[in-house]
Formats: structure tokens, C-alpha cells, sequence
């Protein structure tokens, strides 16, 4: 398991993370994008000696291919990237789950304050049912950015998040 977003984000497949990359720089759902933007832009910026003025002017597609070149990444980012990579590209299979748990979701979006953590007997059921449309990447990827951004409530995915053949898998 990954315990933390950053980590994550160095395990990324290239293309993955270029993905996640592409994502980031065109998600505008949250108000604190703009930080987690302008964080990004800093640190490609200090990566490359350049200003962040010179690195804000570059065209997204080259700011998403230098962010997906940097392995480390702050948290900050990381959790924007991958959640901008979930909602962009992964919102079926992010309804799927949530709908096999019984969660209430919009299009994969939780939409109760709380969320109790889920047995690992239904999360064993909801991944089954997952298993049967979805990547296994895909999966492992989502279970693990479950963890990483809140592993107290994903804590049982522990059994279904590791490489396949882990158990569960």
C-alpha cells in the first residue's frame, strides 16, 4: 500500500502518469486547484531553472509532460493529479464500486459526510464485481488512491490493493 499520495505517484506507469498529468492541468473542480497549481508550477519550475512565470506560459501539454517527468511530486499535487485522473477517465468504474457498497455517489462523487469503513467481505464482493468489467490496473489504481487519500476508511482494501495474486486479487 502506498501511505501517501506522492508515494503513489512514483510507482505510476509513464503513461499513467502522464495521463494523471493531463488531468491535473485541466481540472478546475475545487477552489484550492489554483494552489495546487501554482505548487506544481514552482516545482517544475526550480526542476528545470526556469521562473514560474516562464513555466505558467508553457502550453498545458507541455506542463503536463514535465509535471509526468518528475517522479517527486508534493503530496498536494499527487492527491490533485490522481483525483483529476479518477473523475476525468475512471468515473464508470468509480460508480461501480461505490454502487456495490451501497455508498451514495454522483457519477462516482461520495455525497455523504461520512463514510463507515466497508467489511472486507463486501469490499471483497465489490471488487469481484469490478473484476468483471474493469482492468485489474485500473482496479489496484483506484484501491490504492482510496488508501493513500483516506486509509482509515479504505484500511480493508489493504487485501485487494496489492499486485495481483495478492489476496483477493
Amino acid at each position: 500500500m502506498a501511505d501517501r499520495p506522492s508515494r503513489l505517484w512514483k510507482t505510476l506507469a509513464p503513461e499513467t502518469r502522464q495521463a494523471a498529468a493531463v488531468a491535473f492541468w485541466r481540472d478546475d473542480s475545487a477552489d484550492d486547484v489554483p494552489l495546487q497549481h501554482a505548487e506544481a508550477i514552482v516545482a517544475i519550475a526550480k526542476r528545470m531553472n526556469f521562473r514560474p512565470k516562464s513555466v505558467r506560459a508553457l502550453p498545458e501539454e507541455r506542463r503536463a509532460r514535465l509535471l509526468a517527468q518528475m517522479i517527486d511530486v508534493p503530496d498536494a499535487v499527487a492527491t490533485r493529479a490522481l483525483i483529476a485522473y479518477h473523475f476525468q477517465t475512471q468515473r464508470p468504474m468509480m460508480s461501480a464500486f461505490l454502487e456495490a457498497l451501497g455508498i451514495a455517489h454522483d457519477q462516482g462523487l461520495i455525497t455523504t459526510e461520512t463514510v463507515a469503513p466497508p467489511t472486507r467481505e463486501a469490499l471483497r464482493r465489490a471488487a469481484g464485481r469490478l473484476r468483471e468489467t474493469f482492468a485489474e490496473p485500473e482496479i489496484r489504481l483506484y484501491f490504492q488512491t482510496l488508501q493513500a487519500l483516506d486509509g482509515e476508511t479504505w484500511a480493508n482494501l489493504d487485501d485487494f490493493s496489492g499486485p495481483a495474486g495478492a489476496p483477493g486479487v
